[in-house]
């Protein structure tokens, strides 16, 4: 077996916190899933996910947009509409977000299976 370079490790570690630290709370991965489905405005973000208020809601996509996961469009319409979606450089969480889902379908049916 290869020899693992600790600080490659301690390296890792710190990547994976930093990750968790963006996309920590109850609700940021919950809303990224709904935005994986496509362009979204707010009112169909707080429809898909379950138990969110729209004070929550909303800081909470201040706080993704600041952190580059969502682009904020707001549109010249009367009354003003404003789109969510998902930015490339979060793309690479898409199959991230679809992984979760997957694990989490067969984790509750073999919960409830027991």
């Amino acid at each position: 077996m290869d020899t693992i370079d600790s600080s490659d490790v301690r390296r890792r570690i710190q990547a994976v916190h930093d990750t968790m630290y963006v996309l920590s709370g109850k609700w940021k991965i919950s809303i990224l899933a709904s935005l994986c489905f496509g362009v979204k405005r707010f009112s169909e973000i707080l429809r898909d996910v379950d138990g969110i208020s729209g004070k929550v809601l909303s800081r909470e996509l201040k706080d993704m947009e600041m952190n580059l996961l969502i682009k904020r469009t707001v549109l010249n319409t009367h009354p003003v509409t404003i789109q969510y979606e998902i930015t490339e450089y979060c793309d690479m969480l898409i199959p991230i977000i679809h992984n979760l889902s997957e694990w989490g379908i067969k984790h509750r049916k073999k919960i409830i299976e027991r």
